[in-house]
């Protein structure tokens, strides 16, 4: 069922565990999600970027997702998340639509203009029941900066701003920089618990990280100590289908398959496991 992703976090925030919010862009990506969320038990949250609106229609995909979790998976508390909006229009877009829950993104600002303009998100979102999160600290990707000179300090989110952006935006989540990186991107080579800490001390909103994907259990758990309860995931479950989908459709390097829906079914199949694991991993299963 679509739930508030507010309630799923706070929820998770309660619990000590984390929810996954996994990005989606077709049919068979959303039902690897649904399907390992009700496989586990485990709230979850689909979530969509632009580019994946662009590709496949903002409205198509929305309705994939509301549909198979109304008609497949009615048991699992899902919500359903704009991921990245770089602009109030693109919000407003996903409002209009049906979405739940959107991520205004300004990290890439000064912090006034990032204030003032989530903010504005966080007005035009209060009254339709529409989880708003927002980003402070700066999560780099491929091609932004050079990975082998980076400056962490000036990437990471400063706990005293934080504080300050939560109280002036009314936020109900917020998205840190604590050395974890999207993609591909080389991450800080130990997370700064210390920062979370501090975050968590003055916050006390939800707090998600982005690009962990390839995050692993003992990290997963430090930082759920420290006070995150989403984690962001959409590279891992991409080289999961990916992978799949090339040795399924080259049979192994013997010949070529083109029965699309196995090659489809086996990829989704593979992404399915890769959620799997990390619903175990975040302590979601079992949570329904």
């Amino acid at each position: 069922m679509v739930t508030s992703v507010k309630e799923i976090m706070l929820k998770a925030q309660e619990g000590g565990y984390a929810v996954g919010a996994f990005n989606t862009l077709n049919l068979e990506m959303t039902q690897a999600i649904l399907e390992a969320a009700k496989e586990t038990r485990s709230p979850v949250i689909v979530q969509i970027t632009e580019k994946s609106m662009e590709y496949a229609g903002g409205r198509a995909l929305y309705n994939i997702v509301k549909n198979i979790a109304e008609f497949y998976a009615p048991e699992v508390p899902v919500g359903i998340h704009l991921d990245h909006g770089k602009s109030i229009e693109a919000v407003q877009r996903c409002v209009n639509i049906g979405f739940n829950s959107v991520m205004y993104d300004g990290s890439r600002k000064s912090l006034e203009d990032n204030t003032m303009l989530t903010k504005q998100v966080v007005e035009y979102c209060k009254d339709k029941n529409i989880t708003v999160q927002g980003e402070l600290g700066s999560v780099p990707y491929i091609g932004e900066t050079d990975m082998t000179d980076i400056i962490w300090d000036k990437y990471m989110t400063v706990p005293s701003e934080a504080k300050i952006f939560v109280e002036q935006t009314g936020i109900d989540t917020l998205a840190v920089a604590i050395g974890n990186a999207h993609g591909f991107f080389k991450e800080r080579s130990v997370p700064d618990y210390a920062r979370l800490e501090e975050i968590r001390k003055v916050v006390s909103v939800p707090l998600v990280l982005h690009g962990a994907s390839d995050w692993e259990n003992d990290r997963v758990q430090e930082v759920i100590k420290r006070g995150i309860c989403c984690f962001n995931v959409d590279t891992a479950t991409r080289v999961a289908f990916m992978n799949n989908l090339m040795k399924t459709a080259c049979n192994n390097g013997t010949s070529v398959t083109f029965d699309i829906r196995k090659v489809l079914g086996d990829a989704r199949e593979a992404a399915k496991l890769a959620i799997i694991q990390k619903m175990q991993s975040f302590g979601s299963a079992g949570r329904i």
